[in-house]
């Protein structure tokens, strides 16, 4: 008995995509946990322990902060210089009104969206927004890692991180913005999980597979 297949499949999240974005997950999860952690240490050792809870608190923190900095800054590269272009495709739909339009449309159930890209534009919008919200929360950890650790990497960041710290008004100003930028990244990612599921409901497409497979499937008209 022959089968007709009723979808064509097509690749729109490369492996280095589908990787950064579960790393960026991941690295955003143990930040948050980790981070709220260090500005209220609740939990203490007991006193015949020579386990220092703190500092591997910190330490957690440090290391997914590096790599969360490497992933953005990866990521910005990908965006510009890779062989696949489906993300920047989605630029153009960034300057038509009737893209607008149409996906504004798709949200109240008036339509589909049809898309340039893998992207909408107010997809693509929001996530440009939360690269360089990413990006400044790198920078300000940065500073923040700079003026407490100052051989290394911290030593080489050493006269930017003086320069950003008195533009920011003071230290206690820059871990503020930290903060908040922190908050950023919560209110994202609820919105994003919510928006993916709702997607693939409303859509009726693989949207949240997607991110695994890198394969996103339509119906063959």
């Amino acid at each position: 008995m022959q089968h007709i297949a009723t979808h064509n499949r097509q690749l729109i999240f490369t492996p280095a995509i589908r990787i950064f974005h579960w790393l960026r997950a991941l690295s955003i999860l143990v930040l948050v946990i980790t981070g709220f952690y260090i500005s209220w240490p609740f939990l203490v050792a007991p006193q015949s322990s020579d386990v220092l809870v703190q500092g591997w608190i910190r330490f957690a923190h440090i290391v997914f902060g590096f790599l969360l900095t490497s992933i953005t800054l990866v990521r910005f590269y990908l965006y510009f210089f890779s062989r696949n272009d489906i993300e920047r495709r989605s630029f153009k739909d960034v300057l038509s009104i009737r893209s607008w339009v149409t996906q504004l449309k798709s949200y109240i159930w008036m339509g589909h969206l049809d898309k340039a890209g893998v992207y909408g534009p107010l997809q693509f919008m929001t996530y440009v927004a939360i690269s360089f919200v990413a990006l400044v929360i790198c920078i300000t950890g940065l500073v923040l890692y700079a003026n407490v650790y100052h051989l290394g990497v911290g030593g080489l960041l050493g006269g930017v991180s003086d320069w950003l710290t008195a533009l920011c008004g003071g230290l206690a100003n820059l871990r503020i913005i930290h903060h908040y930028l922190t908050w950023a990244f919560i209110i994202f990612v609820v919105i994003h999980v919510y928006m993916a599921v709702w997607s693939g409901i409303r859509f009726k497409h693989n949207s949240v597979d997607s991110i695994v497979s890198g394969y996103d499937y339509h119906k063959d008209h």
